[in-house]
C-alpha cells in the first residue's frame, strides 16, 4: 500500500549560478490574466506540476515549458499539498542548472530567476522526480508525442454499496460457515460484522487500545484477518496488528508486528472474546510503512503471512539487512537469516514447541538449510498488500507494491525468489537511481546463496505512468485502449480471481486496482486475464501474452538469447522444480537498459481497465481511494474504499455486479446509509490539499511516506 520517490541527488551536480529563488509563506501567485511574458505560474503536488499560467500551459499536468535561450525567465510555484517539493532544472546528462531549496508548507510559494540555456532539458521535483517532471523545448520544437497505450479497456460492472459508516476498511473476509454474514476490518482496530440485517453496530471485535497510535498518513494499525477453517467448530480465528514496541524490538525502530489467535465468547460465534488472545508472532518493523496485511490459510490448512521489508525506502537504512546483492544497500528482501520481512512466512498454528507457538511445516523450503528461518516460503519482497488468491495446489496471486516506478503481481511458489532489490518488476533496481532503472542485474543468486535460485518476475506489471515507457515502435490497437493522459497509478491493491460470479465478463480473471491514479483520488480497478490453462501450463509466453502481438514478420527475431531468465547453473530440486512450474516465462532483466522503451509486456498478463457506473462511481471509476478488496462465499467480489489519504476518512464497501444492476443496487440498498456524492465531491476537488505532509511513502500522499523516512536517514 505504499510507494516512495527518493530525495537523494545521485550522480547530479548541482549547479545554483544563473537562478535566484525567493520562498514566500503563503504569498498568493499571480492570476493566469496577470502572467507577463518570461514568467511561469505552477503548482505543486505529488502528482505532478499544474499549469497555472500563462493559458498556454492552465490546467495541464508537467506542462511543457517553451523558452527561448538568452532571455530571463520568473517562475513561481505554489506548494499545493503540504509535501516536500522543490524546483529543479537538468540537462540531457542529469546535471543541474537549476536547485533550489525544499518547501514543505501548504500555500507557500518560491520564485525562481533563471537566464534560459540550451542545455535545459527537463524540469523536476527532487523529492518526486518521477511523477513532478516536465519538458523544457527551445525555439516553439514540437509538442511531446503521445504516450504509448497500455492499458485496455475493459468490461463495465455496477457498484453496489453495502456498508459504510466506517473508517478505512482493509480487507473483507468470510468463515467457513452456514451463517451468511461478511467480516470486515477496519485499520483503527474494529472488526465488524455485515449480514443480512446490514452492517451490525457494535464490533466483532475491538483491539484499538493495542494499536500505534497513528499519524495522519499511516500504514499501521489492524491490517489482516483470517479465520481457522474448522471455524464453526472451534471459534478461533487470527489477527495481525501493528503495536507500540514490544520487548525483543531494537531501540529506534517504530513499532513491532503482532499475529495473534483469538476465540469467540459463545457458541452461536456472534462476538469474539478479548481476553481469549494468544499471541503467536512477534516481529520487529523498523519503519511505520511497509507492512504488508494480508494473512490467509492455505488449502492445505497452513496459515500464510505477508511481510513487507521493513519500510523506508530502498529496502535500506536502519533494519534492514545487507545481503548477497553489493551493486546495492541493504537487502531485507533478499535475506532469509537475519529477520522475517520481505516475503510470505508459512505456519502450522495447529501444533507449538517450546520455542515457538507455532509449527513449520515439512515442506518448507528451508526446513534443511543451516542457518535461515525455517517460517518462509517465499521472499525477495517489498510490501505485500491485498488478498491472496489461492489455486487449489496452494499457490497463489500476489500483489506486490513497487517503489518509484513499477507495479506488480507476483505467482507466489514454494521457495520463489521475487527479486526485490534487485528488481522493481522485471526492471533492474538501482538504490543510488530509483527512479530510472539500472542498466544490468544478475537474474539469478550466487551458487552459494541458497544454491542459485532464480529471481522470478511478476505475472503482470505496469507503470506509473506511460511517459516511463517511452514507446519502440509497437503499434497501438485504437479499438482495445483507452485514451490516458499517461497516469496509470501509484500503488497496487491486490484482490483475486472471479470464479462463479454473476458477471460473465469477469468470469476466470484476476481482479485487482490501484489505490490512486495519482495520488489524488479516485482509484482505478483492473482485470488481468490468465492464458488459457494457467496455472497448470505455466504462466505463459511472450507469443501469447502480447498485448498487441507481434506480427508475422517479427517470427520472434526480436526476442533476445539474453531474455532467458532460467538459471542453468542449477542449484537445488527446489529450484529445478520452480523453473519447471514457471513455464519457460520471460524475463527483461538481462535488458534493463532498454526496459523503459517496452510497451509489449513481453511474458505478462494484458491488463485492462475495468469501467464501473452507479452512485458510488465517477467516470468510469470508484469514488474513493481503492483500499483493499474482498471475496465472499459465492465468488461475489467486493471493492474497499476510503474518501480520504487518511486513517481519519469515511469508509464503504462496495459489491462488484452486473452493469445494469449498479444504480438500481444503489438507489434500493437501505442497509447502506451512504452519501458517495458528498464523498466524491471531496475527493475529486482539484485544488483540495492532500491531508498531510508525513512524507513517506505510498507515493502520492501515500508516496510522501518513505520521503520522510529517507530525509530522516539523509540527516
Amino acid at each position: 500500500m505504499t510507494r516512495n520517490d527518493d530525495n537523494r541527488v545521485s550522480r547530479r551536480t548541482v549547479l545554483q549560478s544563473s537562478a535566484a529563488v525567493a520562498i514566500a509563506g503563503l504569498a498568493p501567485t499571480a492570476t493566469a490574466q496577470e502572467a507577463l511574458p518570461g514568467e511561469f505560474e505552477l503548482g505543486g503536488r505529488v502528482s505532478g506540476w499544474i499549469g497555472q499560467s500563462p493559458d498556454s500551459i492552465a490546467d495541464e499536468r508537467n506542462p511543457t515549458l517553451q523558452l527561448e535561450a538568452g532571455q530571463e525567465y520568473t517562475l513561481t510555484w505554489e506548494n499545493l499539498d503540504g509535501a516536500s517539493h522543490n524546483f529543479n532544472i537538468e540537462d540531457e546528462d542529469g546535471n543541474d542548472l537549476v536547485s533550489t531549496e525544499l518547501v514543505s508548507s501548504t500555500g507557500d510559494t518560491q520564485t525562481v530567476e533563471f537566464t534560459a540555456e540550451e542545455a535545459m532539458a527537463e524540469y523536476y521535483c527532487g523529492p518526486h522526480p518521477s511523477s513532478m517532471r516536465g519538458d523544457i523545448e527551445f525555439g516553439g520544437g514540437e509538442a511531446p508525442a503521445e504516450p504509448a497505450q497500455l492499458i485496455g479497456e475493459g468490461p463495465t460492472v455496477g457498484l453496489e454499496t453495502v456498508a459504510d459508516d466506517l473508517t478505512a476498511p482493509v480487507t473483507l473476509q468470510v468463515a467457513d460457515e452456514e451463517a451468511d454474514r461478511r467480516f470486515i476490518v477496519d485499520q483503527t482496530g474494529y472488526i465488524y460484522v455485515h449480514d443480512e440485517d446490514g452492517l451490525q453496530e457494535d464490533p466483532f471485535l475491538d483491539v484499538s487500545d493495542q494499536l500505534v497510535e497513528f499519524q495522519e498518513f499511516d500504514e499501521r494499525g489492524l491490517l489482516g484477518l483470517a479465520f481457522h477453517p474448522e471455524f464453526e467448530d472451534n471459534g478461533r480465528f487470527f489477527v495481525r496488528y501493528s503495536s507500540p514496541p514490544r520487548e525483543g524490538t531494537p531501540e529506534g525502530y517504530d513499532h513491532t508486528f503482532v499475529l495473534s489467535e483469538f476465540a469467540t465468547a459463545d457458541e452461536d460465534r456472534s462476538t469474539a472474546d478479548p481476553e481469549s488472545e494468544r499471541t503467536i508472532l512477534e516481529v520487529p518493523e523498523p519503519q511505520f510503512n511497509h507492512n504488508a496485511g494480508p494473512i490467509a490459510f492455505g488449502p492445505e490448512g497452513y496459515l500464510y503471512v505477508a511481510t513487507g521489508d521493513g519500510g523506508g525506502a530502498n529496502d535500506a537504512d536502519e533494519g534492514h539487512v545487507e545481503d548477497w546483492y553489493d551493486e546495492n544497500e541493504g537487502g531485507n528482501g533478499q535475506d532469509t537469516e537475519e529477520n522475517l520481512l520481505g516475503g510470505i512466512l508459512r505456519l502450522d498454528v495447529d501444533t507449538e514447541t517450546d520455542e515457538r507457538a507455532y509449527g513449520i511445516p515439512d515442506d518448507n523450503p528451508l526446513v534443511d538449510a543451516e542457518g535461515h528461518l525455517d517460517e518462509y516460503y517465499a521472499w525477495g519482497m517489498r510490501n505485500p498488500w491485498g488478498g491472496m488468491s489461492f489455486t487449489d495446489d496452494g499457490e497463489f496471486l500476489m500483489a506486490d507494491v513497487g517503489q518509484n516506478l513499477f507495479e506488480s503481481v507476483n505467482h507466489v511458489q514454494r521457495g520463489g525468489n521475487y527479486s526485490w532489490n534487485v528488481k522493481e518488476g522485471t526492471h533492474c533496481f538501482s538504490t543510488e537511481t530509483p527512479s530510472e532503472p539500472a542498466d544490468d542485474c544478475p537474474d539469478s543468486t550466487p551458487d552459494d546463496v541458497r544454491g542459485g535460485e532464480e529471481l522470478l518476475d511478476p505475472v503482470l506489471e505496469y507503470p506509473h505512468d506511460l511517459e516511463i515507457l517511452e514507446s519502440d515502435g509497437a503499434e497501438e490497437d485504437d479499438e482495445d485502449t483507452e485514451e490516458s493522459d499517461g497516469a496509470i497509478g501509484v500503488s497496487i491493491t491486490g484482490g483475486y480471481r472471479y470464479v462463479d460470479g454473476d458477471i460473465d465478463d469477469l468470469e476466470g480473471t484476476y481482479v485487482f486496482g490501484d489505490w490512486s491514479q495519482d495520488g489524488e483520488s479516485p482509484g482505478t480497478l483492473f482485470l488481468a486475464r490468465p492464458p488459457e490453462g494457467w496455472p497448470d501450463d505455466g504462466d505463459g509466453g511472450p507469443e501469447d501474452l502480447f498485448l498487441d502481438p507481434p506480427t508475422a514478420e517479427d517470427d520472434g527475431e526480436n526476442v533476445s538469447d539474453d531474455d532467458e531468465n532460467i538459471s542453468d547453473d542449477g542449484g537445488d530440486e527446489l529450484h529445478e522444480e520452480q523453473q519447471e512450474r514457471n513455464g519457460g516465462n520471460e524475463t527483461e532483466a538481462d535488458e534493463a537498459a532498454d526496459a523503459p522503451t517496452g510497451t509489449t509486456q513481453e511474458g505478462l498478463w494484458p491488463i485492462e481497465q475495468i469501467q464501473v457506473e452507479g452512485e458510488a462511481a465517477a467516470d468510469g471509476r470508484p469514488t474513493g481511494f481503492v483500499y483493499g478488496f474482498g471475496e465472499g462465499a459465492d465468488g461475489e467480489l467486493y471493492v474497499l474504499t476510503t474518501n480520504t489519504s487518511t486513517v481519519e476518512g469515511e469508509g464503504a464497501v462496495h459489491r462488484l455486479v452486473p452493469a445494469e444492476n449498479g444504480d438500481e443496487a444503489a438507489e434500493d440498498d437501505t442497509e447502506a446509509d451512504t452519501d458517495n456524492e458528498t464523498a466524491a465531491e471531496d475527493v475529486e476537488a482539484d485544488d483540495e490539499p492532500t491531508e498531510k505532509d508525513v512524507e513517506v511513502e505510498n507515493e502520492t500522499a501515500a508516496q510522501d511516506a518513505d520521503d520522510s523516512a529517507n530525509e530522516t536517514s539523509d540527516e
